[in-house]
C-alpha cells in the first residue's frame, strides 16, 4: 500500500467485519498500484469473482474498442450490423432505452444465440429512446450478438484479444475454477431495492429469471456461458487496472468521451431506482454509487461490487466480494470510496 493510505486499509478492516465472506479492494493510478488489500476465509491476492453487472463495464469498454477501430458505430441503427433486429440504435442497446429488459420466450438464460434471435423478434416495451430502464440480462444478449455480427467471434474471444492478459475470464476457463470464491447472499438479501410496485415486480422476475440463484451463480455452466451481462469473473486487481488503462489512453479521447457522455437518465421506468448511463458505463448516481468523485464512470454489480474510474484524479478502482448484500443497506463499497477521496 502507498504511503498516505492507511485510513483505507482501516476502511477495509471494517468492511470485513461487515462481509461474512471474503473481500478485496484495489485502487491504480497510471499504473502505480496505491492500494491491493483482500480478506476473508480462503482469499488469496489472486482469488477470482463473479463480477455479476460489473462485466457490463468490461463489454462497454470491448464494445468502445471496437467503436475506436471503425467496426460499430453507437449512431447507427442495430439493423445495419444485424439485418433481423429491426428496433432502435446501436446506443440504445448501451444506454438501457431499447426498450427489451426480459426475453419473452421461452430458452435457457445461458444459450446467447436463442436469446438473441428471440429479442430480435420481439416487440419493444416502448419506442427506442424513449424511456430508460436496466436491461439487467438483455444487455449481455444483445451486445454479444452486435459483437459476434461485427468480429465473426464470440464476446469472450473478443475480451480476450483486446484486452490482453488482464485477469478477467468472459468465460471462465476450467483451470481457474480453482481460483473461484464460492458465493453466499446475506439473509435479507434481495434485488430491485428500490421497488414497491407488485405489478412491476413480476417484470423483473421475468427480467431475472432466477439467475441469482446460490446453485446458478456458483456453477460451471453459469461461468462458462459467456453471459456478458453478469457472467464475467475477474480479480479486484484487475479490475482496477483495466480502468486505470482507460484513464490512460486504452481509448481515444473522443470515444471515451462519447462513452462517458449522458446517453440516458432517471427514474428505471420498472425498478424505481435513479439511473444515469453513458454508452454502457454507470455514471454518477444520486446514491453516490461512485463515491464523492465529481466524475466517474464504471459499473457496479449485483450484491456490492463497484468497478469505475475517477478520470479527474486519473485512478481505477474496484471491490470484489463474495457476500452479495442488498443493495439499499450495503454501505461497504461507499466507506471504501469515501475513505480513498479523503486520501487524495
Amino acid at each position: 500500500m502507498a504511503p498516505g493510505f492507511e485510513p483505507v486499509r482501516d476502511a477495509f478492516a471494517t468492511v470485513l467485519e461487515r462481509t461474512a465472506g471474503g473481500a478485496a479492494f484495489s485502487v491504480v493510478r497510471r499504473g502505480e498500484v496505491l492500494v491491493e488489500l483482500w480478506g476473508g476465509p480462503g482469499w488469496a491476492r489472486d482469488t477470482l469473482v463473479v463480477l455479476f453487472s460489473g462485466t457490463k463495464g468490461v463489454v462497454a469498454t470491448v464494445m468502445a474498442l471496437l467503436h475506436a477501430r471503425g467496426l460499430i458505430d453507437p449512431a447507427s441503427p442495430v439493423s445495419r450490423y444485424w439485418p433481423e433486429f429491426p428496433s432502435g440504435d446501436v446506443s440504445h442497446v448501451l444506454s438501457h432505452t431499447v426498450g427489451l429488459p426480459y426475453v419473452e420466450a421461452d430458452v435457457s438464460f445461458l444459450d446467447n444465440r436463442a436469446n438473441a434471435r428471440a429479442l430480435a423478434a420481439q416487440r419493444p416495451l416502448w419506442t427506442p429512446g424513449s424511456r430508460v430502464a436496466y436491461h439487467a440480462a438483455t444487455y449481455g444478449y444483445l451486445c454479444t450478438e452486435l459483437i459476434r455480427r461485427v468480429t465473426g467471434r464470440s464476446a469472450g474471444a473478443v475480451v480476450r484479444s483486446l484486452l490482453g492478459d488482464a485477469d478477467i475470464h468472459l468465460g471462465t476457463p476450467a483451470s481457474e475454477d480453482h481460483r473461484v470464491a464460492r458465493l453466499t447472499r446475506s439473509p435479507d438479501y434481495r434485488i430491485s431495492t428500490f421497488l414497491r410496485d407488485p405489478g412491476r415486480r413480476r417484470v423483473v422476475e421475468k427480467m431475472y429469471r432466477g439467475l441469482l440463484e446460490p446453485d446458478t451463480i456458483n456453477s460451471a455452466a453459469y461461468r462458462r456461458a459467456e453471459l456478458a451481462a453478469g457472467g464475467a469473473t475477474g480479480t479486484a486487481a484487475a479490475m482496477a487496472r483495466l480502468y486505470d488503462r482507460i484513464c490512460a489512453g486504452l481509448l481515444p479521447r473522443p470515444v471515451l468521451s462519447a462513452a462517458t457522455s449522458t446517453w440516458s437518465s432517471g427514474i428505471d421506468a420498472i425498478n424505481d431506482r435513479p439511473v444515469h448511463f453513458g454508452l454502457g458505463y454507470e455514471l454518477p448516481d444520486s446514491l453516490g454509487t461512485y463515491g464523492p468523485a465529481r466524475a466517474a464512470f464504471g459499473h457496479s454489480g449485483a450484491g456490492g461490487g463497484r468497478h469505475g474510474a475517477w478520470p479527474e484524479a486519473e485512478l481505477g478502482f474496484s471491490f470484489t466480494t463474495s457476500e452479495l448484500q442488498p443493495e439499499d443497506t450495503d454501505r461497504r463499497g461507499s466507506l471504501l470510496l469515501e475513505a480513498l477521496a479523503g486520501c487524495l
